[in-house]
């Protein structure tokens, strides 16, 4: 290519107008600080529902959430007024045990980046290398998911998870917490299986109990460091999980068999350790009473799934949330698994599938709000509309449990409001003048 052809081709692409999104946070003297929104259906994340609402919130917290009727409200006051019929209010929606943030594109090696080398990694931290730029996390934010926990993935202790909240500069902003717990993957006394279009045999894994019995020793060692005052070398591992036995953490232990939930149990209560969630679960619901019994919440698997075991009934994936319900289990519902980043945006629709198999509207929509957040350690400042919370909620034309009428028109992450767009939208406005 000649310097003239050269000079064309640069000129010629600079003169295509690129798709491209103001993604960065709303500078805090750029939008109205006083919030008040008037009518609407509040759906509250705590299984309550306030009809024709009034909900107002001042520097990043709510200043009231309650029935319109009660008293007058000084709307003069505020710096921005929101008067609603038929639309719903929710807490932004919790995403937990996902990869978004940390992987862009599936099929490209070098934008995932949740796996590190190693079996044994709890001194690693997902937020570092969380990428708030993702254009992922746009199309998730535009159907209400707010907030993440971005979970590392590999060996046999992952690392440890962040909350992240979707709207930020770098990870230091956008994290909520720095480390939250940390990700181990129990063994299976079974391998095989795999995606439907290539399964292999199921059979029997080899040194099962080895590897169980290397775990328990593993964390037999750390939990003596942490209770030793002065050890006379430093492990960065061993020290990385001090939290955990002291209770300020949690671990998530990823597992489905009721073999192995049992095992958990039992190593749960041999480490005296305070908080253990099951991630998965798929045999929860068989031993929900031991798992109530013991304080373990769950963190289901999603429950647009093919059952696992070829006896169980093909409705169990969507029924199992329900059974937990039922038991007095706490759970929260995930996106793992193939695309689970990209996936994200559909986990609103998977608490609308519970909710056609046995869980109430309600209970849905706190699986996927206060029921996660409590999972997670952050139900004080989020997961449900109440005075002196997070300000972090949208508003949605329909219900948003339903893909066919969840149209969020508007929403706040801490108080700030948000850029409510993406490439894909883009792009159906672009072809829809085309096309007409």
């Amino acid at each position: 290519m000649n310097i003239f052809k050269y000079i064309l081709f640069i000129t010629g692409f600079l003169s295509v107008p690129l798709l491209a999104i103001s993604q960065v946070p709303a500078p805090v003297k750029k939008y109205p600080n006083k919030v008040l929104i008037i009518g609407g259906t509040a759906h509250l994340g705590n299984g309550e529902v306030i009809e024709n609402s009034a909900i107002a919130f001042e520097n990043g917290r709510f200043n009231f959430v309650k029935k319109k009727t009660r008293g007058k409200i000084n709307e003069s006051s505020y710096g921005q007024v929101i008067r609603l019929t038929t639309e719903h209010i929710y807490p932004g929606f919790i995403l937990p045990n996902n990869t978004l943030g940390i992987t862009e594109i599936d099929a490209v090696r070098a934008s995932r980046d949740y796996d590190d080398v190693g079996q044994y990694n709890p001194n690693i931290k997902s937020a570092v290398a969380y990428n708030p730029e993702s254009k992922i996390i746009y199309t998730v934010r535009n159907n209400g998911v707010f907030i993440t926990q971005v979970t590392p993935r590999g060996g046999v202790i992952s690392g440890a998870s962040s909350i992240m909240r979707l709207d930020a500069w770098n990870y230091e902003d956008a994290a909520i917490k720095m480390v939250d717990g940390f990700h181990l993957n129990w063994p299976t006394r079974f391998r095989g299986g795999g995606v439907w279009y290539s399964a292999k045999p199921i059979k029997k894994s080899a040194n099962t109990d080895k590897r169980i019995l290397s775990i328990t020793d593993f964390f037999k060692a750390a939990k003596a460091y942490s209770l030793t005052e002065n050890p006379v070398e430093t492990n960065l591992k061993y020290e990385s999980l001090k939290p955990l036995f002291t209770g300020e953490t949690t671990l998530f232990v990823h597992c489905n068999m009721s073999k192995e939930i049992l095992q958990v149990i039992h190593f749960k209560k041999e480490l005296n350790i305070k908080n253990v969630v099951i991630v998965g679960g798929n045999d929860a619901g068989m031993l929900a009473t031991e798992l109530k019994e013991n304080n373990i919440s769950v963190i289901v698997r999603r429950v647009h799934s093919l059952p696992q075991k070829p006896g169980d009934d093909p409705y169990y994936p969507y029924k199992l949330p329900s059974l937990l319900q039922d038991a007095g289990v706490l759970f929260c519902l995930d996106m793992a698994g193939d695309m689970e980043a990209m996936n994200a945006r559909n986990l609103p629709f998977l608490a609308g599938e519970a909710a056609g198999f046995g869980l109430t509207k309600e209970e849905a929509v706190q699986s996927i709000t206060l029921s996660a957040a409590k999972i997670l350690g952050i139900d004080k400042s989020y997961g449900s509309l109440e005075a002196g919370k997070q300000a972090t909620l949208f508003i949605s034309e329909g219900d948003a449990l339903d893909m066919r009428t969840n149209n969020v028109i508007y929403g706040w992450i801490d108080g700030r409001p948000l850029v409510l767009d993406d490439t894909q939208k883009q792009l159906y406005e672009k072809y829809s003048e085309k096309y007409e």
